[in-house]
Parts: structure tokens; sequence; C-alpha cells
């Protein structure tokens, strides 16, 4: 897989999963923008990309503001030449309960999640379009978008939004032959580090060793590198034609996420009214109730860990 010649954006690229999009599109052959909110590890992430022989620059600006998004592509033109991928992996978390969510929390994150995936998407395009490129983007969902989790109303929100802007996005992109993705990765990340259900994937990873093969296989989990993978191909000449779809990605594990489609249809005539609907459909409706959530399967004995108690 080569992207030798194209020019690829990467925001929210300094660390995590991040990194390793703009490593692995840099390794593939791609010039990459780099772009945090955080000096130090936009740094960090363009030193490793030249030490291994790629092409980078930093921007070094948070995403959401029109102005961030434009210097991104133009910096992208002015610096390499060119532009031909956005990946918009940029975010942040603020998990609180609903009733303890303030506003700040909820607009925060959805001003990173929504509006910079928004704003930096919408210049990418326009780019595209004036130049006549077949450009590739690929934005990043969660599966608390696709399901929901607890203490995660804005995160929710934020991502279950960006799947309905790409389904938008990719009617609309259709004809200028510019492809719209949404990758939904499950890795380990500074956020599982603390989720005890994950304790034996991060010791491992800890102590260099592989990550036990019931989190790869059966669970889809993995390293962030794992995922780097689908966005490589997604960025690629090969994906030509692939858009509006919502892909998953971990460990040894890749998905194709289906789009909301009615699981059960009843007519009545002349229409439904409560009294109708209680008796005639509600047995239905509750044989037919979705899940809601993340549901994972229990943990093999061997990969138990009991958290330490406070001060032993």
């Amino acid at each position: 897989m080569s992207l030798q010649g194209k020019v690829a954006v990467v925001t929210g690229a300094g660390a995590g999963l991040g990194a390793a999009y703009a490593l692995a599109l840099a390794r593939a052959g791609a010039a990459v923008v780099v772009n945090d909110a955080v000096e130090a590890a936009a740094a960090a992430t363009v030193a490793r990309i030249e030490e291994s022989g790629g092409r980078a620059v930093a921007v070094v600006a948070p995403v959401g503001s029109t102005e961030t998004a434009q210097a991104l592509v133009d910096t992208a033109v002015e610096r390499f030449g060119g532009f031909d991928v956005l990946v918009t992996n940029a975010g942040i978390l603020r998990d609180r309960s609903l009733l303890k969510m303030t506003d700040d929390d909820f607009d925060q994150v959805l001003a990173v999640h929504v509006r910079g995936t928004f704003t930096c998407v919408r210049a990418a395009y326009a780019s595209f379009k004036d130049r006549g490129v077949a450009g590739r983007i690929v934005t990043v969902g969660s599966p608390t978008g696709q399901r929901g989790n607890f203490g995660q109303t804005n995160y929710a929100a934020a991502k279950a939004a960006i799947v309905g802007m790409v389904r938008t996005w990719a009617l609309e992109m259709a004809r200028a032959q510019v492809t719209v993705n949404t990758v939904v990765p499950v890795a380990a990340t500074a956020m599982t580090r603390t989720v005890p259900y994950f304790a034996a994937a991060v010791e491992a990873l800890d102590a260099g060793e592989p990550i036990p093969d019931f989190y790869r296989q059966d669970l889809g989990f993995g390293t962030p590198e794992d995922v780097a993978g689908l966005v490589v191909f997604l960025a690629s000449d090969e994906a030509a034609g692939i858009s509006g779809q919502v892909l998953g990605a971990g460990g040894d594990r890749v998905q194709v996420w289906s789009h909301p489609e009615p699981v059960v249809t009843a007519s009545h005539a002349g229409g439904w009214d409560a009294d109708t609907l209680a008796a005639e459909f509600a047995p239905t409706l509750r044989e037919n109730l979705q899940p809601v959530g993340e549901r994972f399967p229990d943990l093999p004995a061997e990969l138990v860990r009991t958290p330490a108690r406070p001060g032993a």
C-alpha cells in the first residue's frame, strides 16, 4: 500500500491513536501535517516521522474554529504542494453522569468533536473540489456513539453526530469522487488504562509482551497501531468507491457497522392510538427491545486482576 506523493492532515496527532495514524500514513509515503493542541506532543510526532525518513510539519491549535481548519489545509498545500487526505481524530473527554454534567462539559466536547470535524471536513472538501482531487476523509467514531455509555452523554452525542454527518457528506461528495468514512477504534489508550477489565492487557503492553488472545480476538481490542492499517487503506486509491461507511477496527478484528434499520414493522388500519398500541403492539415491542451500552463477555479466570485496595 503506497501513499507516495500524497499529503495528509491528522488532527489530534500528538499521542495515542492520532500519533499512530500519522506515523502509519508517513510510513506509507505520505507527507503529514500533524495537528495537536499541545506543542510538545505535536513536535514529538513530527520528530518520530522525520527520524524514520518521512516528512512532517506541526500545526499547534485546538480544532473547532474555521481559522484552524483553513490553516491546516493551507499548511498542507504551502509546505508540501498538495492536500489529499484528512483524518479528524482530535477529541476530548469530560465524563460526568447527567445530573453532574455542566453546560461547559457538554459544549466543550461537542465543540472539539462535532464542530472540529465539521469545520475541518468543510475546508478539506472545498480544497479537494477546487483542485479536482478525489480526496479521502476519515472521521473517528466510538462504540459509545453507536451504543451509548454511562457518564458520556456529551461524548455519545458527539460521536453519533459524526456518523450522521458522514452519511450526509457521502451523498454530497459522491459526484466529486471524494470518499468520507468513519472508523470506530477499540484500542489501548490512556483512558483504558484505568479500567479493571483491561488490566491484564495493559499489564502485557507495559511488559513488552503480546496482548492476550482473548482481548485481540474475542473482544477486538489491541494497540493503536492495529487500527492504523484501516486508516491507511481508507486514505489510499484502493478505497475508491467506499464511502459513507462505519468501520470498526481493533486487535485482530475489523467490522462493518450497520446503519439503523427498522427491526420490526406493524400496520393497523386507521392508525394507532395509545390503547391499540398497548393491546396489539406492546407485546411485539417488548420482544424486540434493542440493547443499550457495551456488553463485555466475562474475562477468563487467568486474566482477572483484583485492583489493589487504597493504602494497601
